[in-house]
């Protein structure tokens, strides 16, 4: 029996015809539905707190090596595709599972030699989060534009609707963006999280030490499906009598929506997305059922960042203990919620030493470009490469920079501003 693979065209029109949603169709969150998931989860994991969104990044060097099958691909045979499916649906799905994977093989093999192993390792990325959340989710079988200064991304999707992606490839020739280029980034929406397997955290946790990534952004949310005690208005007042102040001091608050006339859809910020800890309480009912919600469900979403924090991966494991330790408010709100938990804060790296580190790169660049700068290309013209390694490596940090890991100094370097650099040391070679 031979199975031909679908034309593109027909495989949306038949999904459409089938009564599946088509490819381009938004994916349309029940309210009921999310809160039915969100309450499993809360049995399942006996925690109060959900987590709504996460970021992490991982070296290129780190990333999972691509299987056989991606760097060999072989003809996908009929037994792969049943998976216990009916016949009647057996051919669509079959030639649909051909024609993803027949898709993804061009692709990579079409792409440049340079780019095949940021490409097939941010597929090999994407492939195993997918199996951490779970098997409604798949990869859509085309490369698309990237989001953050990522050239390419691989989207994640469910219910052909996209829900997280890997990015790879720096869009940009900025010693930042080629920086960027030697990193793959994945990004998980709330939506994935919501729906996601239930032991989906623990999965994406132990990938994350796997791959030797860092997470760069999670979003906690504690969600009051009959409402908070006092509403929005007890929150308000909460900042005012400085219960969320912090080690004395107090976030920055700022409210959004119809505050004045007592409407519906209010939030209520504290903290700042530049500080890497930002608070949003909200009316999650609104937001999912419109303003006629009959429901009182609302919610508190705890966002960290990693602009001033390093996350360490257990806040996948035990979000509700990283929930509390963000303040003595966050712990009260969670105790209100009926859970306990001790609290364990992420520290705050010193702006000063960010600010440090970065000038001492930056002295020791301008050092090495306007006084030595015509030394080292002179060795590195006329010395041979075996010599001039010999000089340049091997050696002790400079004094200033001993104090700060390799990490630090990377990252400041990979942030250096174009101008540190004289124009005529841009170019290999001696000035005539």
């Amino acid at each position: 029996m031979k199975y031909d693979v679908l034309d593109y065209s027909q495989f949306v029109a038949r999904r459409a015809l089938g009564g599946r949603p088509s490819k381009n169709a938004s994916l349309v969150l029940d309210g009921n539905e999310v809160k039915l998931r969100l309450q499993a989860e809360r049995r399942k994991s006996g925690g109060a707190v959900h987590i709504d969104w996460l970021r992490f990044t991982c070296e290129l060097k780190n990333a999972p090596v691509p299987s056989v099958e991606v760097l060999f691909p072989k003809a996908m045979t009929y037994e792969d595709a049943r998976n216990g499916v009916t016949e009647a649906d057996l051919d669509f799905k079959y030639s649909i599972a051909r024609y993803r994977r027949e898709k993804i093989c061009e692709l990579l093999r079409d792409l440049p030699d340079q780019d095949f192993a940021a490409s097939a390792q941010a597929h090999a990325l994407a492939l195993k989060v997918c199996k951490a959340l779970g098997p409604e989710f798949k990869i859509e079988p085309e490369v698309k534009k990237g989001h953050d200064f990522y050239r390419f991304r691989w989207s994640i999707t469910r219910n052909d609707a996209e829900c997280a992606w890997v990015g790879f490839l720096a869009s940009g020739e900025s010693p930042r963006q080629q920086a960027q280029a030697k990193t793959i980034h994945a990004n998980v929406y709330g939506s994935a999280c919501t729906f996601a397997r239930g032991d989906w955290r623990h999965r994406m946790a132990n990938l994350i030490e796997e791959a030797g990534a860092k997470i760069t952004r999670i979003d906690y949310a504690l969600d009051f499906f009959e409402g908070i005690r006092g509403g929005l208005e007890r929150i308000r007042d909460d900042w005012h009598a400085g219960l969320m102040d912090v080690a004395g001091r107090t976030p920055k608050p700022n409210t959004v929506g119809p505050w004045v006339n007592g409407g519906r859809g209010r939030s209520f910020y504290f903290g700042s997305k530049e500080a890497g800890k930002q608070t949003n309480v909200y009316e999650k009912g609104v937001q999912l059922f419109g303003e006629l919600d009959a429901t009182r469900w609302e919610r508190v979403e705890l966002r960290y960042g990693n602009k001033l924090r390093d996350l360490p991966v257990d806040m996948l494991r035990r979000a509700d203990d990283f929930f509390a330790g963000a303040s003595d408010w966050h712990q009260k709100m969670l105790a209100e919620h009926g859970k306990y938990a001790e609290g364990e804060g992420v520290k705050v790296r010193s702006k000063q030493a960010i600010q440090t580190v970065k000038a001492e790169v930056t002295r020791a660049v301008r050092w090495l470009t306007n006084t030595a700068g015509a030394s080292v290309a002179l060795a590195f013209e006329f010395l041979g490469q075996d010599e001039f390694l010999e000089i340049v490596t091997g050696r002790k940090k400079p004094g200033r920079l001993a104090k700060f890991s390799n990490s630090e100094i990377s990252a400041a370097c990979a942030s250096l501003h174009a101008q540190v650099f004289q124009p005529k040391v841009r170019s290999v070679g001696l000035a005539i």
